[in-house]
């Protein structure tokens, strides 16, 4: 679109604030935005010099633009906010953070286990977290072993088992670990009051655990057992130290989140801390990169605090932050200290941002000092002497397919020249050609369309082309080479997923590199690379269709109806969990009974 394009629609654009999307040629959404002032702010793209390459780079692809009106510019940062997090458009930051969080669950069962994972169930179980970091689960879990009396065996205590005498106590309960509910020694309500302090310290409300122990220990020495005294008062000593090692800050402080944020030119620190009973809790700083200039930090640390109080499923009902933010809870109150403990805290989070930054920039300057040509060279030629390769391997190029459950098939490839990436020259493929799950197939097409379109227009051919899979895989990326006749023009290996083996056509046995062998690191992070890229793709293409099946698919139901929605119930998974007469509120009474029966006929008709 061009200026002159643009102001023959820019009358259109309401002094209002708002949402505003752009689109390409193929109407795939680009950025979305929020303003103040519609017209003002997308006049803004338009009508100035864009210093910044990836603003420019945004300008030039935009083809067409809509918006939509809000009634206050909080509401329009809620839609943005759902917008971005369904579309995940190209020019947009990305807040996803790929990390699998440990979390400790407390199980659904009879007299339930409480222990560390990663994955969450939806089986009922409680889970507490996510946590930062393993060391800090390890110590909290370590923690309630040696205070709260639970049982840690795996044996299934039904009130059925339990009377028919099924079981025996075992040592931990004659180390004074467990109470002995598998023999009938302790009741549910005991053990769930056990719990109930577990949770305080999982959450990190010692003091009420602290408080229970002191009584514990006074009626025992009113009872003249002064050995279990002196055992209760171990625990509250233990319970006590813990809290001194956390941050205190104040603790009569409410529960409140703490945000702040840094940036340089390329990308933004949001530093995030969960204070609980005055202490910080959880902490964490996340690196952003900057996507254009027109990203302002107040809207990156509204996006980014949002993301993260729902990640760290908090419900502080306060907000610190050095500027205005918007949450998506109307009821937290954002509050900007000039003085005091609040203040303090700020300029810790501050304080931990600016070491983050220092350690990003030490470790690139590193890399730089460290990583010179002559040290990729030798790489290269290690590779090449490694994998019998008549070339140096100066192009790289390697492929990895990805599906779920046989839906979105779609594949990736990177290309790594002089041993560092070559950006400009990754390519996402759609699966055309393969219905369901074939990876081999799959594998197949994508090798054939990518060196039968770098022929045609008679672009230079790697001299190694990597394949992430075994045997099948490379079989089938071979079966395209020859069809192009490109037998012997490039060398290929495949590379086993589990046992990073390489495979060579026609050896029956792969080649095992050493773990720490220069090229087989290399190898590693260009298959890490693959992944990445290939996994961001495919995430992309389920969120776009998963919000289009779901809303914009039910026929009646168009897209201005579906932004309403998701305005004001922020997800499809919230919608499909209202009644009719919820629905109607914002989308009408005949356009409420389609999306009701869409989501809920089945049940009606049962």
């Amino acid at each position: 679109m061009t200026k002159a394009e643009f102001n023959t629609i820019m009358q259109s654009l309401p002094h209002q604030p708002g949402c505003y999307k752009y689109y390409d040629a193929d109407k795939v959404l680009l950025y979305v935005g929020k303003a103040k002032n519609l017209r003002k702010r997308v006049s803004s793209y338009f009508n100035k010099t864009q210093e910044n390459y990836k603003t420019r780079k945004l300008v030039s692809l935009i083809h067409s633009l809509d918006f939509t009106v809000t009634d206050t510019e909080h509401d329009a940062f809620l839609l943005e906010n759902s917008l971005i997090k369904h579309f995940q458009p190209r020019f947009n930051i990305n807040l996803k953070d790929d990390k699998t969080y440990p979390y400790i669950v407390i199980k659904k069962e009879s007299f339930p286990r409480v222990f560390f994972t990663r994955r969450v169930i939806k089986d009922g179980s409680e889970y507490l977290g996510p946590f930062t970091g393993l060391g800090r689960v390890k110590e909290l879990l370590e923690l309630v072993k040696h205070n709260i009396p639970l049982r840690t065996c795996n044996l299934n205590l039904a009130p059925g088992n339990i009377a028919k005498g099924k079981f025996k106590v075992c040592l931990e309960y004659h180390l004074g670990n467990c109470k002995g509910p598998c023999e009938g020694l302790q009741t549910a309500a005991d053990y769930n009051e056990s719990l109930l302090y577990v949770r305080h310290v999982l959450k990190g409300n010692i003091g009420d655990v602290v408080k229970h122990l002191k009584d514990e220990m006074m009626a025992y020495a009113a009872d003249m057992k002064f050995e279990k005294a002196q055992i209760t008062k171990q625990k509250i000593d233990s319970l006590q130290n813990y809290q001194s090692k956390s941050t205190v800050v104040n603790p009569r402080m409410q529960n409140a989140d703490v945000a702040c944020i840094l940036s340089d030119d390329k990308y933004f620190y949001v530093n995030y801390m969960m204070v609980s009973a005055g202490s910080v809790i959880h902490t964490k700083t996340l690196q952003i990169e900057r996507q254009i200039d027109e990203e302002q930090e107040s809207d990156v640390l509204s996006l980014a605090l949002d993301n993260l109080r729902e990640t760290f499923q908090s419900n502080a009902k306060e907000v610190i932050v050095p500027m205005h933010v918007d949450v998506t809870d109307k009821d937290v109150v954002v509050t900007i200290p000039k003085a005091g403990d609040k203040k303090q805290l700020l300029d810790l989070g501050i304080k931990n941002a600016e070491i983050f930054l220092q350690e990003v920039k030490r470790k690139e300057s590193l890399v730089m000092a460290e990583t010179t040509k002559e040290d990729i060279m030798k790489v290269l030629q290690e590779m090449q002497d490694a994998l019998r390769l008549s070339e140096l391997p100066l192009h790289i190029e390697c492929f990895d397919n990805s599906n779920f459950q046989g839906s979105f098939p779609v594949a990736a490839m990177v290309c790594f020249k002089n041993g560092i990436p070559s950006k400009k020259d990754y390519r996402h493929f759609h699966i055309k050609t393969v219905e369901g799950i074939n990876d081999f197939a799959s594998m197949s097409e994508i090798v054939y369309r990518r060196y039968k379109r770098l022929s045609e227009e008679k672009q230079p051919l790697p001299q190694l082309i990597i394949i992430d899979g075994g045997k099948g895989q490379l079989g089938s990326a071979l079966e395209s080479i020859e069809k192009l006749g490109l037998t012997g023009r490039m060398a290929i290996v495949g590379l086993a997923k589990r046992e990073e083996s390489l495979f060579f056509p026609g050896d029956s046995e792969p080649l095992q590199l050493p773990f720490d062998n220069p090229a087989h690191l290399l190898i590693r992070r260009i298959r890490d690379e693959v992944h990445r890229f290939g996994i961001t793709f495919h995430r992309q293409v389920r969120s776009k269709s998963a919000i289009k099946n779901d809303l914009e698919g039910i026929p009646g139901i168009g897209e201005k109806t579906s932004i309403d929605l998701l305005k004001t119930f922020r997800s499809v998974k919230n919608i499909k969990t209202l009644t009719e007469r919820e629905l109607t509120r914002v989308a009408g009474a005949a356009k409420a009974r389609i999306i009701w029966q869409y989501f809920h006929g089945e049940q009606e008709e049962s």
